[in-house]
C-alpha cells in the first residue's frame, strides 16, 4: 500500500436534512448522508471550457489528451477505481491518468496494483494504490477517507467483481462472494462516496461495471447473472435519484461484451479471441459515451454488433408482455421462434 502524504484536510459528517455549503474544489472533506438523497445535493459548479452545446462535456487541456471528455474527468481531481489492478480497470486508470487525474486504484490484487502504478507513474501519473475488499464495508470506508485526503473525487468506477460459477443449487459460499463483490461492492462505493459528490461544487461521475448477463440472463450462471441484474437495478435507481443535481453529478451502467480480460485469462485463454474487444476499446467506447451523456453505455464487440444486443434485449422483454415462459429465448420450445426474430422475421 501507498502511503499517502498529509494534506492538512479534514473529515467531515452531514447529519442535518438542509442543503450543506456546497464544497468547493479545495475542500475535499469526506461528507456521510443521513436523509433523503434529494436533500444533499450542491449546484452545478463551475468547469473550465465547458462545450456550450454538451453541459456534460469538457474539453481537457492539449497537454494530456486534446479531445473532449465528461466533464468529471478534470485534471488534478482524483479518479478512484476498483478493480483497478487489470483489464477494464487498468485501461480506465490509463485513460483517466492521460487526462491529468489523479489515481486511487483498489484491489485485492496487491501484485497487480503494483505494476499498473508503476506503469502510469512512469508517464507522470500521480497514483496511490490501496489493497481493498469490496465486499468489506470498512475496507471501502477506508478507501474513501484515503481518495478523500489525496484530492477531489470527481470520478468513482466500481469496477471490480468476479465470476459466479454457480447455479440456483451452488453452496453458500459462492453466493454470498458473487452478491458480496458484484452488487454489494458498488452499494458500499456509493454510499461512502456520494454524500461528498453531493456536496461538492464541481462535476462527478460515478460508473458501475455491468454485464449483458444481467439483463439476457443465459441460464446456468445463476448467481453472476442475479448479481449484476441486482446492479443493473441499483444504477438506475441511483441515476433516477441523481435528477435533482441537474447533470452535475451522473451515474452510467458500462456494459461490456465479450471481452479479453483477467477473466478470460483464467478460463485459460492466454491469446485474446478474434471475437473479443480488447479491455482499452472498452475504456475508449466507456469514455466516448459518457461524453454523449448515455447511461447505458452497451459495448459491441467484433462477434455482436448494437442491433444484434438490442434485438436479444428485447426479446428477453418480451417474454412479458408476450406471456411465454421465463427464459424462452433458451426453450427447446421456441428456438425457431426466436431463431426467426433475430432473421427479422418475427
Amino acid at each position: 500500500m501507498t502511503a499517502l502524504s498529509s494534506h492538512g484536510l479534514q473529515r467531515a459528517t452531514y447529519d442535518g436534512l438542509a442543503d450543506p455549503e456546497p464544497q468547493s474544489s479545495g475542500d475535499t472533506r469526506r461528507r456521510s448522508l443521513h436523509g433523503p438523497l434529494s436533500s444533499v445535493h450542491g449546484s452545478i459548479g463551475k468547469v473550465d471550457e465547458l462545450d456550450s452545446s454538451n453541459p456534460l462535456r469538457i474539453t481537457i487541456p492539449a497537454q494530456h489528451r486534446g479531445y473532449v471528455m465528461h466533464q468529471a474527468i478534470r485534471t488534478g481531481h482524483v479518479a478512484v477505481i476498483t478493480g483497478g489492478a487489470s483489464g477494464i480497470g487498468r485501461s480506465a486508470a490509463t485513460r483517466f491518468a492521460a487526462a491529468g487525474m489523479r489515481i486511487v486504484l483498489a484491489d485485492v490484487d496487491e501484485g497487480g496494483l503494483a505494476a499498473v502504478a508503476e506503469e502510469l507513474r512512469a508517464t507522470g501519473a500521480d497514483v496511490v494504490t490501496l489493497r481493498t475488499d469490496v465486499s468489506n464495508v470498512t475496507q471501502v470506508a477506508a478507501m474513501a477517507d484515503a481518495a478523500c485526503e489525496f484530492g477531489p473525487v470527481s470520478i468513482l468506477m466500481n469496477n471490480a467483481g468476479r465470476e459466479g460459477g454457480g447455479g440456483i443449487l451452488a453452496g453458500e459460499t459462492v453466493w454470498d462472494a458473487t452478491l458480496a463483490t458484484n452488487l454489494l461492492g458498488p452499494v458500499y462505493g456509493v454510499q461512502q462516496f456520494l454524500p461528498t459528490m453531493l456536496a461538492a461544487d464541481w462535476p462527478c461521475a460515478i460508473i458501475n461495471t455491468g454485464s449483458k448477463q444481467g439483463i439476457t440472463l443465459p441460464p446456468g450462471d445463476t448467481a453472476y447473472n442475479v448479481s449484476k441484474a441486482g446492479l443493473n437495478a441499483f444504477t438506475a435507481s441511483l441515476a433516477h435519484d441523481l435528477l435533482p443535481t441537474d447533470g452535475r453529478v451522473t451515474a452510467h451502467l458500462l456494459i461490456p461484451g465479450f471481452t479479453f480480460t483477467g477473466f478470460t485469462t483464467r478460463r485459460g485463454i492466454e491469446a485474446k479471441p478474434d471475437g473479443a474487444w480488447t479491455a482499452d476499446q472498452v475504456a475508449d467506447f466507456m469514455l466516448e459515451r459518457m461524453d454523449a451523456g448515455d447511461f447505458y453505455i452497451l459495448c459491441p464487440d467484433n462477434e455482436t454488433n448494437r442491433d444484434l444486443d438490442i434485438r436479444r434485449m428485447q426479446w428477453t422483454a418480451a417474454d412479458i408482455a408476450e406471456n411465454r415462459p421465463a427464459l424462452s429465448r433458451w426453450n427447446p420450445a421456441y428456438a425457431d421462434a426466436f431463431a426467426a426474430y433475430m432473421r427479422g422475421e418475427g
